[in-house]
Order: structure tokens, then C-alpha cells, then sequence
């Protein structure tokens, strides 16, 4: 059985018990280590040593970080004894993203599982979800869901994708997936064909791509289409997809729209981003 370390920030909210029971339900057919990490917001002024001592500047209330902290570490504990001994749990201080993408990467996770509620309007153009903005930094890859998917039967597994270009792809954790469920990957590529020659030329960058990555158990589709989002919601609507997974470059901002992060703040779908080379 594959085997997989998960790590799930939490705040404690219903969208973190969602990662959790994706998670979980993951872990019939997959051997999963889970992680829970909690950080608490603070800024670089503010640090924590080994043994759980807090210094700051002198702007911040000490007590009032350590009452935080109490509070933080109690509802962990209600974790590992709502889930069993076997989950772990950590705090710790500092920028939220920051923690979480650098505890991932420091102790070599193979998934960050994150519940969003999403990001819609002005909220996304500004900020955007926090899943969002992890995963355009995370180089591990990350799970990100908005609702109950404690359901699910992981059988379809969309893989969208630019083609154009076929080259061998860093993702070991969709590799991972397809092991443990046997699952079938649809190749999708959405863009705007100009003639029937250019679309049976990107099939055969996919049949390419597939032979690169060892990929044999896939169809290819390609949606005419200049936007990948509603592509992507088209394609799922007519063949209702499992879960998604998408690359990103890791670019995102207010003069540059990710796809992965619009489907991430939209799509009512399990995502899963990994970064391309």
C-alpha cells in the first residue's frame, strides 16, 4: 500500500474538518500519516522557543499570546482525542502562509490538505483564499476542497494541463493516487483551435505527455475554449470528474489571474496544485 505523510492546517473551522474526512476516507486505500498544524497570526516581532516560551517587542501582550496559545493547544488535544493518538498535532507562531509552506517543506510532506471557503469579488482580487496563496508558493503539493467530501469514490481523476509542450511533469503524488485507486485520467486541454489539425496535433502531445509521465489508464479530451476555468466546470459538468488536479507556475497577483487559483476560490470540486517546472 502507498503511503503518504499528510499535513492539514487548521483553525479549528468546519472547512478544516472537510480536509480531514477527505483524508481520512483516502486512507482505505492509502496509508496516511496525518499531521495537524495550527499557527497562530503574529508577526516576526513575535517568537517561541523550544520549551513554548514567547518573547516579543514589548508592542504585543505577552499574556495575551500565551492565553492563545492555551486555548490553541486545548483544541488540539480535542483532535487527536476526537481522531485517535495516531494524528499529530502542532502549533506554532508567526505569518500564516509563511508557517505553513515552511513547516510542509522543512518536514518533507508529501500533501497539504486545506479547506477553503473560498474567494469571490473583490475579496479575491485583493487577497484571494488562504489555500489560494499557499498553493501558489507551496512546493508541496495541496489538496484544497469547500465542502463535505467525505463520500467520495476517487475513480476519475481530471488532469488539466497545457499540452503543448509535453515534457516529464514532478508529480508524484497523482502518481500515488492512481496507484492506490486505480484510477482513470482524463487529459484535458482547453484552448481556442483554429482547425481540426491543430486539435489532433494536441492529442498527440497528450498521448506524448502520458508516455513521459507513465500515464496508461487515460482518454484525452480537448474543450474549444479560451478560458480555463469555464473549461474546466463545462467538461466537468457533462462527465462529472472526481477530483481535479492542475499545475501552476506559482504567479498570481493583481495583474496576474491564475487558473489554478480561480478554480481553487470557485470550483465546489477537491483540487489538487502542484507546481510545474
Amino acid at each position: 500500500m502507498e503511503s503518504l505523510k499528510i499535513l492539514i492546517p487548521t483553525d479549528f473551522s468546519v472547512q478544516s474538518e472537510f480536509a480531514y474526512q477527505l483524508v481520512s476516507k483516502m486512507s482505505e486505500n492509502i496509508s496516511a500519516e496525518i499531521h495537524f498544524l495550527h499557527v497562530l497570526n503574529a508577526p516576526d516581532t513575535v517568537t517561541m522557543d523550544a520549551t513554548g516560551n514567547i518573547d516579543t517587542c514589548g508592542d504585543i501582550d505577552v499574556n495575551y499570546l500565551l492565553k492563545q496559545k492555551d486555548i490553541a493547544e486545548r483544541q488540539l488535544q480535542q483532535l487527536k482525542n476526537l481522531y485517535g493518538s495516531s494524528v499529530n498535532c502542532h502549533f506554532v507562531l508567526g505569518k500564516l502562509t509563511d508557517q505553513i509552506i515552511n513547516f510542509a517543506e522543512t518536514n518533507q510532506f508529501d500533501l497539504i490538505a486545506m479547506g477553503t471557503k473560498g474567494a469571490w469579488g473583490l475579496t479575491e482580487l485583493l487577497s484571494g483564499s488562504e489555500t489560494q496563496l499557499v498553493a501558489r508558493r507551496s512546493k508541496v503539493p495541496v489538496l484544497s476542497l469547500m465542502c463535505d467530501r467525505s463520500h467520495l469514490r476517487i475513480q476519475n481523476v481530471l488532469l488539466v494541463h497545457n499540452f503543448t509542450q509535453p515534457a516529464k511533469e514532478n508529480m508524484p503524488f497523482v502518481h500515488k493516487l492512481i496507484a492506490a485507486f486505480d484510477t482513470k485520467i482524463h487529459l484535458l486541454q482547453i484552448k481556442a483551435c483554429k482547425s481540426a489539425t491543430e486539435k489532433s496535433e494536441l492529442e498527440t502531445n497528450m498521448n506524448t505527455f502520458a508516455e513521459l509521465n507513465n500515464i496508461s489508464n487515460y482518454t484525452c479530451h480537448v474543450i474549444n475554449d479560451n478560458d480555463v476555468e469555464r473549461g474546466v466546470v463545462h467538461f466537468d459538468q457533462l462527465n462529472q470528474m472526481d477530483i481535479v488536479c492542475i499545475g501552476t507556475h506559482g504567479k498570481g497577483g493583481l495583474f496576474h489571474h491564475s487558473a489554478t487559483e480561480k478554480l481553487i476560490n470557485h470550483l465546489f470540486k477537491p483540487i489538487i496544485s502542484f507546481q510545474l517546472h
